[in-house]
């Protein structure tokens, strides 16, 4: 694995459909951008949301990019899919075998969880713990790691934790932070490489996301005209999104939205027509610089 198939993990993640995901949010959650009692305008709503929902994206890039990492050590990943006793789909984050082990690994970017969320991380760990040490009893490895290293909150709680689980499971259980994982699988050099690769791919980053989708509409409307038409609809539809300026802090010259308005223009079936005359209305409206046709 190179640099660059790092950053591809990394930027398809946390940007190939950062876009379709701000939107649908928008849609279903209107009123986590709108109203009076928001000590914020409307941009920075959107930042702040785009901010927080990178975060949550770059984990599960982080996650991708470490199962990649943990093949090229030369152990086999495996599917990750699980179900409980009770019928519950689960997920193990890195699930994979060696020689003579199986390891599953619940990863984290840090641990700076407060009571409630740090307690469900274990009941979750437990969950998987529960199915895996049934499938191979005396040869199983699970963890527990936490890629930021500097952070610890609540290292104590976790080792008392997994101290007991491990009792109870008669189960090989550890608390990793940083490096030390990839020192336990045998090769530390690992960490060095992702620190590495992780230094410079943030450095290549722009101070902030961009949060005008007319800066480049063409790329925009490629990638949202997927958006299912009931979700155009209900940003349409929501008298609030364009009033408080939602809409355009989003779509500064509605180029964008024109396109999408053309599109569904010409596909067949009555929705489409609709959702363009409700979208060609509201450019009418809000952008009359444009000839909405």
């Amino acid at each position: 694995m190179e640099y660059q198939d790092a950053v591809t993990v990394l930027n398809s993640h946390i940007f190939g459909t950062e876009k379709v995901a701000l939107l649908q949010r928008i849609a279903d959650n209107p009123s986590r951008f709108v109203g009076l009692f928001r000590p914020t305008k409307p941009q920075a709503k959107i930042l702040q949301y785009l901010l927080q929902s990178n975060e949550i994206r770059f984990g599960d890039a982080m996650e991708e990019v470490i199962r990649l990492l943990i093949a090229e050590m030369g152990y086999t990943n495996l599917p990750r899919e699980l179900i409980s006793a009770t019928g519950d789909d689960l997920s193990v984050d890195q699930y994979f075998k060696g020689p003579d082990k199986y390891y599953f690994i619940e990863q984290k970017v840090r641990d700076d969880h407060d009571s409630t969320k740090k307690r469900g991380q274990v009941e979750n760990f437990e969950q998987k713990l529960d199915i895996l040490s049934s499938q191979h009893p005396g040869s199983l490895v699970g963890a527990m790691f936490f890629i930021d290293p500097d952070l610890s909150k609540n290292k104590t709680f976790y080792t008392e934790r997994l101290s007991q689980l491990q009792t109870n499971y008669n189960a090989e259980l550890h608390l990793f932070y940083g490096k030390q994982m990839f020192t336990y699988l045998g090769d530390q050099s690992v960490w060095a490489k992702l620190i590495k690769w992780l230094s410079e791919w943030k450095g290549s980053l722009p101070d902030l996301p961009d949060l005008n989708l007319d800066a480049s509409p063409i790329q925009s409307f490629e990638e949202l005209k997927a958006l299912p038409p009931t979700t155009w609809r209900r940003l349409s539809a929501d008298d609030r999104l364009w009033h408080e300026g939602i809409i355009q802090a989003v779509f500064r010259d509605g180029s964008t939205i024109k396109l999408v308005m053309q599109y569904h223009m010409i596909q067949a079936g009555k929705e489409s027509k609709a959702l363009a005359n409700a979208l060609r209305a509201r450019l009418e409206e809000f952008y009359p610089h444009l000839n909405a046709g």
